[in-house]
């Protein structure tokens, strides 16, 4: 009941005004903010046809004490969703009314003449971004592996249709059929809105929900196993998790974020995925002091700070979807301060600047303005030569930056850039050549741009 409830509690603060959707939904204090963002999400989507049924089956005039937000959290799950999850008096409310609701919803199809739950959407609402962008899984190999949780999907009745070639392969998934993604090693992909919350590989922490986009940072940053390494503004901790995968928990991270809610659920996620070897910290990053002795060995940074979330393809209603001027120009302000915070680090070698923003402001002009700060102390270095999206023209070398969108890579609107310590004497202009995707390389450094070797098979299998 605690789902619903805490769907409820979101949908109402949206209504009166307390905050956007994502604020709201982090600050609730529920565990799974994934599940909850999700089920709100489509709740939102149906908001106008839940109407319709509540006001049709008189379902809100016959239970005068259930209250009209968790009225529709419930509707939507019983007839729309995966079905009522929760137990008590309000699961056995919803089901005393179902013949009704269904009956109600069969009259509404006939009157739109359409047959298909989705067909009684507005057009804008039935063919969101959202609803085009693969549902994405890396695989947490601090737990397992990717030939294991391959045979587990394929054991619950799903296709493996091995990796894809293209992104024309990711676009025409459906059904129970899924691919190895053609970029990231560890990343299946299965058909948009393939709901994983309550597959055990999930709750077990063997697998992350994480859009392709978003795996990324991590990837880039490539730390190598027994590196410190920040995640500067960590919580909700996928990235942070993604980390630790590749150090193999073998090494350092101190995470940080101001927020208490969010660290404990960042806390939560983190004791799950089955990491160690992470500090995770309730302050602000810029507050953290370079020179502090903990901090010297850090040699890789990951920086994703708050930005509009203007490239989230699952916003609803509620969230600035247009941030004002202002509002773009005090994110930036920020994002500068932090950006130049994190290579004050005096070991640091290498640092990604991340964002889910799709405005210049808070990307390629940060990251202008802060290699301007700075000299010739860092340099930008060409993240993913092969990767189509590339950053906008805002300054010379702003093409080595990555962007991603819904349209062109099947993903959130994202933004990355790459960032090193500039060493006398180098003399390539990027740390990621094409080469690097050509040929092997040495075995005592792995590019983050390549394909990594080939792991053991884990001790610990999914069953």
């Amino acid at each position: 009941m605690a789902l619903y409830s805490a769907a409820a509690a979101v949908l109402d603060g949206l209504e009166r005004g307390q905050g956007g959707l994502k604020s709201l939904v982090y600050n609730s204090g529920f565990p799974h903010v994934r599940q909850l963002y999700a089920l709100v999400s489509e709740t939102l989507r149906y908001a106008p046809v839940l109407e319709k049924l509540l006001d049709g089956a008189a379902l809100r005039q016959a239970e005068k004490k259930l209250p009209p937000q968790l009225a529709k959290v419930l509707v939507y799950d019983l007839l729309f969703g995966k079905g009522l999850k929760c137990g008590g008096r309000w699961k056995a409310l919803a089901r005393r009314h179902r013949a009704r609701l269904e009956a109600e919803l069969a009259r509404l199809k006939v009157r739109h003449k359409v047959s298909r739950n989705e067909d009684l959407l507005a057009p804008e609402q039935a063919s969101p971004a959202a609803s085009q962008v693969p549902r994405y899984v890396r695989v947490n190999t601090l737990k397992t592996c990717v030939d294991d949780v391959i045979d587990f999907f394929k054991r619950q009745g799903y296709s493996y249709l091995g990796k894809a070639a293209s992104l024309e392969e990711l676009r025409a998934l459906s059904g129970k059929k899924f691919l190895l993604d053609p970029h990231l090693p560890e990343l299946l992909v299965f058909p948009p809105q393939t709901d994983l919350h309550d597959n055990l590989l999930y709750t077990s922490g063997h697998i992350i929900l994480q859009d392709k986009a978003s795996c990324f940072p991590a990837f880039l940053l490539g730390p190598t196993a027994g590196s410190h390494v920040i995640d500067a503004c960590a919580a909700p901790g996928n990235k942070t998790s993604h980390l630790a995968a590749i150090l193999r928990n073998k090494g350092q991270i101190f995470a940080f974020d101001v927020d208490p809610k969010r660290v404990a659920t960042m806390n939560t996620l983190l004791a799950r995925a089955g990491v160690t070897g992470c500090q995770l910290a309730q302050q602000d990053f810029l507050a953290v002091d370079p020179g502090d002795p903990r901090y010297s060995r850090v040699t890789h940074i990951l920086l994703d700070p708050s930005c509009s979330g203007s490239g989230m393809v699952t916003r609803g209603p509620g969230e600035e979807v247009a941030p004002s001027t202002e509002r773009l120009q005090a994110l930036a302000g920020f994002q500068r301060r932090v950006l130049g915070h994190a290579l004050s680090f005096p070991a640091l070698r290498r640092l990604v600047y991340s964002t889910c923003s799709v405005h210049r402001e808070e990307n390629e002009d940060v990251v202008q303005a802060v290699l301007r700060e700075r000299g010739s102390a860092f340099r930008l270095v060409t993240a993913f030569p092969s990767w189509p999206c590339r950053g906008l023209a805002a300054f010379p070398g702003a093409e080595s930056c990555l962007r991603a969108s819904p349209a062109e890579t099947l993903t959130h609107g994202f933004f990355v850039a790459v960032l090193e310590r500039c060493e006398e004497g180098a003399d390539a202009p990027s740390s990621l050549p094409v080469a690097a995707e050509e040929k092997p390389q040495p075995k005592e450094e792995r590019d983050p741009g390549a394909a990594p070797r080939k792991r053991k098979r884990k001790k610990q299998r999914v069953k």
